[in-house]
């Protein structure tokens, strides 16, 4: 994989995606272009796509204040998008300077304005895939057990490893070795631009400083990772994991700010 170099923590970096991208309204296509550009903003991890005018449904847009502060440094112009009679507010928005000018941005992680992306025939979700991450599924025959306040909940010689960018090792099990009779079945959704639509998510029954949601799975993930489907990952930040005998340090991650104690943020 190759890694993009550190840049200046004020710096704007755009790069061509040279792929077909659609994004839908209702039933308005509102963008649909064969030549957005990746761009990564200032402190943001994951990139947005910038399309050329041309390719955005401009009639659509309405010249609106500035963004709220601190979001998009930098935004030359700020748009509400109208679509039939519907106001979706600080929607969409521009940046000045060469590289950029006539593109258009709209809003994506954390506050989605548009109902359906699509990357050639393939929906997407969240954010656009990072072409500097990398996401691989492999099964073992690793011993991996888990224990959530010293029970075990899970046991396994047949999971599958998730190796994701600057995340840890994710450690999916097969259902039937997953004791759910412990575990509360909830309606958390979560959607994911390299694994698809997590459905199945389950709270601890027990006691304990154990977030909701502390265990999912993916019953029709996308076919790059089609080894999960079905499957039973724990967040490694709240349980305790055991690899082939070994107690694995839990790691602190984004996660770890938005589930752990004292923590109001969801995705």
């Amino acid at each position: 994989m190759v890694r993009r170099p550190p840049l200046p923590p004020d710096a704007i970096v755009w790069e061509p995606a040279e792929r077909w991208v659609r994004a839908t309204k209702g039933g308005t296509t509102v963008v649909d272009s064969r030549r957005p550009l990746l761009v990564w903003e200032p402190d943001r991890p994951v990139p947005l796509y910038a399309f050329p005018e041309a390719d955005v449904r401009v009639d659509l847009l309405r010249l609106a204040p500035r963004p709220p502060a601190g979001r998009h440094p930098g935004a030359s112009a700020c748009y509400d998008l109208v679509v039939d009679g519907e106001v979706t507010p600080h929607a969409a928005w521009s940046f000045p300077g060469e590289d950029l000018a006539g593109h258009v941005l709209f809003e994506w992680f954390g506050r989605a304005v548009l109902d359906h992306w699509y990357e050639e025939e393939t929906e997407i979700f969240v954010h656009p895939r990072d072409p500097y991450k990398r996401v691989d599924v492999l099964p073992s025959s690793r011993h991996v057990r888990v224990e959530i306040d010293g029970t075990t909940v899970a046991d396994t010689h047949r999971p599958v490893l998730l190796f994701e960018t600057e995340l840890p090792v994710r450690y999916y099990v097969p259902r039937e070795e997953v004791r759910l009779d412990l575990l509360t079945p909830t309606d958390h959704t979560t959607r994911c631009p390299y694994k698809g639509v997590a459905t199945d998510y389950w709270s601890w029954k027990g006691a304990g400083q154990v977030p909701p949601n502390v265990a999912w799975s993916y019953p029709d993930p996308l076919p790059a990772v089609r080894e999960i489907s079905g499957l039973v990952a724990f967040y490694n930040e709240f349980v305790d994991l055991l690899v082939d005998g070994e107690r694995l340090e839990r790691p602190v991650t984004y996660f770890s700010k938005l589930y752990g104690p004292g923590a109001t943020g969801r995705h």
